[in-house]
């Protein structure tokens, strides 16, 4: 798979080569022109799919699992209606998930998060706000918003997150430069749900399901009534697959937390 920094010493040495060709033979403009496109093309949807780990590594699943289990993970919450609701269901079917919250929603709704962690479930950093603009964020910035969460779970749960969720999916150098700083471990999703758009429950499940395998971690959002219908017909389907739902540190075998 493509790499930012493979990518851009690629590109420069081309651009390097067109300049130099151009002293000699008539280069269009049209052609740098191109060049520049593919490298400003390559590098927005490497910074939007998560999968391709273009600006770092993230985990989106157990490639070599040898269990039939897989993890389901929730972001966004947690939501003062919609996750005790996750952990009923979740309670119900003896299965585990991981809840990916934000770090403002921690400090709204805390004894949520109490429940989440005595149902035996594992919470990760989603950042603090989940500005819609993080994936401009200075370094800084981008430091300030997970450690700000890391800091009440700490206060609240004694706990020191590991396991970071990008907000949107979203990765660039910027954030790259905090995780090597903070030893965060950046998870992904190898099933998307796309629960939060306009698509019906049924066409939701049909996408999650349709070729779900051992090892996948599945992306869901706490946050409406709509996942609440996909995620009882996702635990009834794993029932009868005898597919487990773990968390996932245990999926992939890594400590959550410090």
């Amino acid at each position: 798979m493509l790499k930012f920094g493979v990518v851009n010493r690629i590109f420069i040495t081309l651009f390097c080569l067109l300049f130099l060709a151009n002293y000699w033979l008539s280069i269009p403009v049209s052609l740098f022109a191109v060049f520049g496109f593919i490298w400003f093309a390559l590098t927005v949807f490497g910074s939007f799919f998560i999968q391709w780990n273009y600006h770092f590594k993230s985990y989106h699943k157990n490639q070599n699992s040898t269990e039939n289990k897989i993890a389901i993970t929730f972001d966004d919450g947690p939501h003062p209606e919609f996750t005790p609701k996750a952990l009923d269901l979740l309670e119900k079917y003896n299965a585990k998930a991981t809840f990916f919250c934000i770090g403002k929603e921690i400090e709204k709704y805390p004894s949520i998060v109490s429940q989440i962690l005595k149902g035996g479930h594992t919470i990760g950093n989603h950042t603090y706000s989940h500005t819609r603009n993080f994936g401009f964020l200075s370094t800084e910035n981008v430091k300030q918003e997970l450690e700000r969460t890391n800091t009440i779970v700490k206060k609240s749960f004694g706990l020191e997150l590991r396991l970071y969720r990008p907000a949107f999916g979203v990765t660039n150098p910027r954030i790259k430069r905090v995780l090597q700083r903070t030893g965060f471990i950046s998870i992904g999703w190898s099933v998307r749900s796309l629960d939060t758009t306009k698509r019906s429950p049924k066409r939701i499940l049909n996408r999650t399901v349709k070729n779900l395998k051992k090892g996948d971690i599945i992306l869901l959002h706490d946050t409406s009534v709509k996942t609440m219908a996909v995620l009882e017909q996702l635990l009834l389907f794993l029932r009868q697959q005898e597919m487990q739902s773990v968390t996932v540190n245990e999926l992939l075998d890594i400590s959550a937390y410090e």
